[in-house]
């Protein structure tokens, strides 16, 4: 029978077989996270609304195009595009910028956007992000870019370059915007719709417009670069020192502006192209006025994003390698409903160790059950039957080797698979040194 009722256009199910990849992603950015000193901060799936349209700005296409509002009674809710939002409300809110500073957190969450669904840009999307509160310093710039590039490195991603630009503080960006609509002005009627309209309220979200005709438009339009205040452009040079002096290599494009009104000064992102247009697996920048335009006292504060879907596909394309899956420690195939009863009980005592074990629920024959067990990769099998159960004894096998061991049904089986199951690990680790030290690592000149 057909079914008709499927996932949502521009969503993704993520399948058991490919869990371990979100695994490792996830591990090594939290991983990383914390050894520069953040903690973890978990957030509400949707918001008032009115904090992202103070925060992300009525000009952007998040808000005016892709967010999710619902109406509950009097209130209007909008499921989160976006992390950082949520985060300082979450950090303001709950008097964490009282305490210590900087502050510094990171979440792991799904987004929502209505956006046309392609490679690389769902509906539904994961982030790791992270947000640090409390520096104005350059240096804090440098520190949460070579975090990000800790992670893309640690994932073992090549070929991602690093992007950065200073959209400069409100005091010179007023002029830049001067510039921006006398330039835009003398195509007006040629800009898209939207464009037009952002003429007006925000003329550099011209910049990031996805039209072909709005941004051949905008090649030759004026550089902001060239309108920054002395403490802007002295903030930006600190900066491509501290990213020299960790040896982080960095391209200017005056171009970013990043889709978010929040941003102030440094801004950045890393791309790739082997991903297609979707290429930029992680963004980011300094938001200084973002506390203050939500209600708080002035804090400079300062993040970035990296899309969880964008990093998977980047790791995949260049066969990136993967946490190893979890598989079956050991299986039992009982013959019988005392063998089951059996078999039950000391699956459950190796669980209780941390051991995965499984045994058949279904009452398969012997045969279909090894067949079984080969499919979940079962390190382990232990066939059980009535012999088994009279002798309290039975022999282990090991599946990859074929090897057997005798091992009793007593209070010590526990113990003594343990040590069995040990001495294969160990085992393997010597064959993986022997084969690196046999290896050959190059030719001879």
């Amino acid at each position: 029978m057909a079914i008709n009722i499927k996932r949502p256009n521009g969503t993704e199910d993520v399948l058991p077989k490919d869990v371990h990849k979100w695994y490792t992603v996830e591990k090594i950015a939290r991983d990383t996270a914390e050894s520069f000193g953040f903690n973890e901060i978990r957030i509400p799936t949707f918001e008032n609304t009115d904090l992202f349209l103070r925060s992300v700005g009525e000009t952007t296409d998040v808000v005016q195009k892709e967010m999710y509002t619902v109406m509950a009674k009097e209130t209007k809710f909008t499921l989160r595009p976006e992390g950082t939002a949520g985060t300082i409300r979450a950090m303001l809110q709950n008097g964490l910028l009282n305490e210590a500073m900087p502050q510094r957190v990171f979440y792991i969450l799904s987004c929502f956007r209505h956006e046309r669904p392609q490679a690389g840009r769902l509906r539904e999307f994961h982030q790791f992000g992270l947000e640090m509160a409390g520096s104005a310093s350059p240096c804090a710039d440098a520190e949460v870019i070579l975090l990000a590039k800790t992670i893309l490195d640690r994932l073992g991603l090549k070929n991602i370059e690093l992007y950065i630009n200073s959209i400069g503080c409100p005091e010179c960006r007023a002029k830049y915007h001067e510039a921006l609509r006398a330039y835009f002005e003398q195509s007006k009627d040629e800009l898209c719709e939207t464009c037009q309209s952002r003429l007006v309220k925000n003329p550099m979200r011209i910049l990031d417009c996805k039209s072909p005709v709005c941004g051949k438009i905008a090649e030759s339009a004026p550089l902001i670069l060239d309108y920054l205040c002395e403490e802007c452009s002295e903030h930006f040079e600190k900066l491509k020192g501290y990213l020299t002096n960790f040896g982080i290599d960095y391209k200017i494009n005056p171009k970013i502006v990043r889709g978010l009104d929040y941003y102030t000064k440094t801004v950045f992102e890393f791309v790739t192209t082997e991903i297609g247009a979707q290429g930029t697996v992680c963004g980011g920048g300094r938001y200084d006025g973002l506390i203050e335009q939500l209600g708080g006292q002035h804090v400079p504060a300062l993040g970035f994003a990296m899309g969880i879907e964008r990093l998977l596909i980047t790791m995949e394309k260049q066969n990136a390698e993967f946490m190893t899956p979890k598989t079956c420690d050991i299986y039992f195939a009982p013959m019988g409903e005392a063998a089951l009863s059996k078999a039950m009980l000391l699956a459950k005592e190796l669980r209780d160790y941390g051991y995965r074990a499984e045994y058949d629920m279904i009452g398969r024959g012997i045969k279909a059950q090894m067949k079984y067990a080969n499919k979940i990769e079962a390190s382990f099998t232990m066939v059980l039957g009535d012999n088994e159960l009279s002798e309290g004894l039975a022999k282990l096998k090991e599946m990859e080797t074929g090897e057997e061991f005798e091992i009793k049904l007593d209070d010590k089986f526990v113990d003594n698979f343990d040590s069995i199951y040990i001495d294969k690990m160990l085992n393997s680790l010597d064959d993986a040194a022997d084969a690196l030290m046999t290896e050959p690592h190059g030719k001879e000149n």
